[in-house]
């Protein structure tokens, strides 16, 4: 019966994928796998934003994952990892590069509220969106929340829990709220005396 269940699931994410081809402005690749939870959306709460969804080949989206364009893009690079119950939204634009990890229940936004004025309501206020970019091979553990504005670097490694309102060096080990670099993984003595304990890192897999 588990085979047959298995092999029926092959064949749902299959049929599901290329039902999501043939949708204007999704983009997806070979190989890739989409939980049946998971969402991938041009519409968001009762509107049409537009934008674009593109994911690359062998990527994996776990169950419960909202992406939304919001109007912008969302670019996942090959053989990334979204974990489940993360929101990643498109506003001023997301890459995410290749062999990426992301871990569960973690919040991508590139946007921000404005708040300079009190005579206005926040929701009426502009809203800025900058943009976030996460390079290749970066891994970010469970919980975090990545703000606008945000560039992470090559390799770079994020704690569980952190939330990133700065730009992080390739290699770099941060964590903590706000996040700060720690370590960097480019020299092998430091990688190798960083403790699990200090970053708290985990992929939420």
């Amino acid at each position: 019966m588990q085979p047959t269940a298995h092999v029926l699931a092959k064949i749902y994410n299959r049929l599901r994928i290329s039902l999501l081809r043939s949708t204007p402005r999704i983009e997806i690749g070979k190989g890739v796998y989409l939980s049946r939870t998971a969402k991938l959306q041009t519409k968001s709460d009762g509107k049409h934003f537009g934008g674009k969804i593109t994911i690359d080949n062998g990527v994996a989206i776990s169950d419960g994952v909202i992406i939304a364009t919001y109007g912008g893009t969302v670019t996942i690079g090959s053989r990334a990892y979204v974990g489940p119950y993360c929101v990643l939204y498109g506003h001023g634009g997301l890459t995410i590069g290749s062999n990426t990890m992301i871990g569960a229940h973690t919040v991508i936004v590139p946007a921000n509220h404005s708040f300079d004025r009190t005579d206005v309501p926040i929701n009426l206020q502009p809203i800025r969106k900058r943009g976030i970019t996460i390079a290749e091979d970066v891994w970010i553990g469970a919980n975090c929340c990545i703000l606008d504005g945000v560039r992470i670097g090559k390799g770079a490694v994020i704690g569980a829990g952190a939330v990133v309102t700065k730009d992080v060096d390739a290699y770099s080990i941060a964590f903590g709220v706000p996040a700060f670099a720690v370590r960097n993984r480019s020299n092998a003595a430091v990688a190798r005396s960083f403790s699990t304990r200090e970053g708290c890192v985990t992929s939420g897999s």
